[in-house]
């Protein structure tokens, strides 16, 4: 016999979430009345009467026990269903797939993205709508407001339900189906890419490392490219999810993937490398003896995707965020398609998929997608990656230097001062923000100061205007620098600062990324004053 209680609770403050959600440390989810109390909000503001969801996560510490939680509470508000990946386990462009496809009513992601997981790590939980995307800023606002003047929330009492088996169960009036979290997914990558055409690749002896650091997309991994695509078994490494992701920090760079950089440039090398990060969201794509910045990968994949089959009509249109280099812009103004600039988020893109504007988007911070889900999604664009490999029968290296030549480089690079004191990041923004006036025209390392603004983006699709998404520093000669304060960390703040630099192909800059940007580099901390405002000289993170 089950029952529904209803539990007093008191406000939660400071419960803000961002359209990735709700992220904090473990411990603070697993505080009294706190999981529960956003849970609760997000079902009073989207309503679950009669409704179905989408659940799961990416397998990190308190992930199986949350899951539990919030289908009590799934029941105790009405829903009608929920489906749920098997040991409530989705990667979180697969939940996108299974909201879509199934037109449920939204789903519940449990997620930290690409931060570390465990006991005293991070925890999160987001809202995705219908169409598969994150809640809009409406509604993560509305959540919140909700969250603020709560004073109960509903729960069934009753046992767990076996997550551990596919099939269906029964939770009080709510039927709750377990899903295999990986098939559907898969079946999906099948209709977009030329598998043949990758099996025969693999078949002729192509090498490949696929590190999902033991976090989500392991089990897809090893499904798609060592079952279905015949990779040799052990092509997939540290693919078992882990809590704790095995101790690693789970967000695919060359400074986090270390072990993966360093059997790709060394002398045993496979032909190709990639990793992914702790909800599969984002990818890391690497050539022998070559990184593939995002930027480059994303204006790679837009002139290439016409290899595959899911994209051989041509693109509708490439959008990119705003600190994403200019790469992408170059290939869609040869293509004749539509060149979106946007501010960071994955909902700014989902407005344009969803409109029909845009195919393929990708953003700097290693997330690429395109319009077969609302997600960024990982391995797709290692996927296609491959797709591209075997069709074209060229190294990465080889593909692009071609690109270059063709369309000329963006040399470009992202600096990460991570775990900075608020008040001091905060401080360095409005003094750069008060200075942006008296920049143009001025000179520094060389380079003469052109335009300087903080960026602000009117959707084309609802209207709606994003104000501060980003100080923007342009330079006559092309190159640029972006400043940007990022909220998806959960101690302190991170300065994420941008550097880009054009050279028309074949150019005679230094053909190292870091050393053709080192005036640009040195322009960057001169004109915010780094390290007066931070007492930072050098980044934590390079990529």
């Amino acid at each position: 016999m089950t029952q529904i209680a209803t539990v007093a609770t008191q406000p939660i403050p400071g419960q803000k979430p961002g359209t990735s959600g709700l992220r904090k440390k473990t411990p603070v989810f697993m505080g009294r009345h706190y999981l529960e109390n956003f849970v609760q909000s997000i079902f009073d503001v989207v309503g679950a009467a009669g409704k179905t969801f989408v659940l799961g996560g990416d397998g990190r510490y308190f992930n199986d026990r949350a899951a539990q939680v919030i289908l009590r509470m799934a029941a105790a508000n009405g829903a009608a269903r929920v489906l749920v990946g098997q040991g409530a386990i989705l990667s979180t462009p697969a939940a996108s797939h299974l909201i879509r496809l199934n037109k449920t009513d939204g789903g519940i992601i449990m997620s930290a993205s690409h931060n570390p997981g465990g006991p005293n790590e991070d925890f999160g939980v987001k809202f995705n709508m219908p169409n598969g995307g994150p809640a809009p800023e409406g509604v993560t606002e509305a959540m919140y407001k909700r969250t603020t003047e709560i004073t109960e929330y509903k729960v069934l009492e009753a046992q767990d339900v076996d997550l551990s088996r596919v099939g269906r169960h029964r939770l009080g009036e709510m039927i709750v189906d377990v899903v295999d979290p990986v098939a559907d997914y898969a079946a999906l990558m099948e209709t977009l890419f030329d598998f043949p055409a990758i099996r025969a690749m693999f078949a002729g002896g192509f090498r490949m490392r696929m590190d999902s650091m033991c976090a989500v997309t392991g089990p897809y991994a090893v499904e798609i490219l060592e079952n279905r695509l015949g990779a040799p078994k052990g092509t997939c490494v540290n693919a078992a999810p882990l809590p704790d992701f095995g101790g690693l920090h789970p967000d695919p760079n060359p400074t986090w993937a270390k072990a993966l950089m360093d059997e790709m440039f060394g002398p045993s090398a496979p032909d190709f490398g990639a990793a992914s990060d702790g909800d599969g969201d984002r990818n890391m794509v690497v050539g022998r003896g070559i990184y593939v910045s995002p930027s480059d990968s994303l204006a790679v994949l837009a002139a290439n995707a016409h290899l595959a089959p899911g994209y051989a009509k041509g693109l509708k249109g490439v959008a990119r965020s705003m600190p994403t280099s200019a790469a992408a812009d170059r290939v869609a103004d040869a293509l004749g398609i539509g060149k979106y600039e946007t501010p960071t988020g994955w909902k700014f893109f989902g407005n344009l998929l969803d409109a029909g504007r845009a195919t393929i988007c990708g953003e700097e911070s290693f997330g690429t997608g395109s319009d077969h889900v609302r997600e960024k999604d990982g391995l797709w664009a290692i996927l296609l990656w491959l797709n591209i490999l075997a069709v074209r029968r060229q190294s990465v290296a080889e593909i692009l230097g071609e690109h270059w030549a063709k369309y000329g480089r963006n040399y470009y690079s992202r600096h990460d001062f991570e775990a900075i004191e608020t008040a001091k990041a905060d401080a360095m923004m409005a003094a750069l923000r008060g200075s942006l006036a008296g920049l143009p025209g001025r000179q520094v390392e060389g380079m003469t100061i052109r335009t300087a603004d903080d960026f602000a983006y009117t959707d084309p699709v609802d209207g709606s205007v994003s104000q501060k998404q980003g100080v923007r520093v342009l330079f006559e000669d092309g190159s640029r620098i972006v400043y940007r304060l990022s909220g998806t960390g959960t101690e302190g703040a991170t300065l994420r600062v941008y550097l880009e630099r054009y050279a028309p192909g074949p150019d005679g800059l230094d053909h190292d990324a870091q050393a053709a940007l080192a005036p640009v580099i040195r322009a960057a901390h001169r004109i915010a004053a780094i390290a007066e405002h931070t007492g930072r000289s050098a980044p934590d993170v390079v990529t």
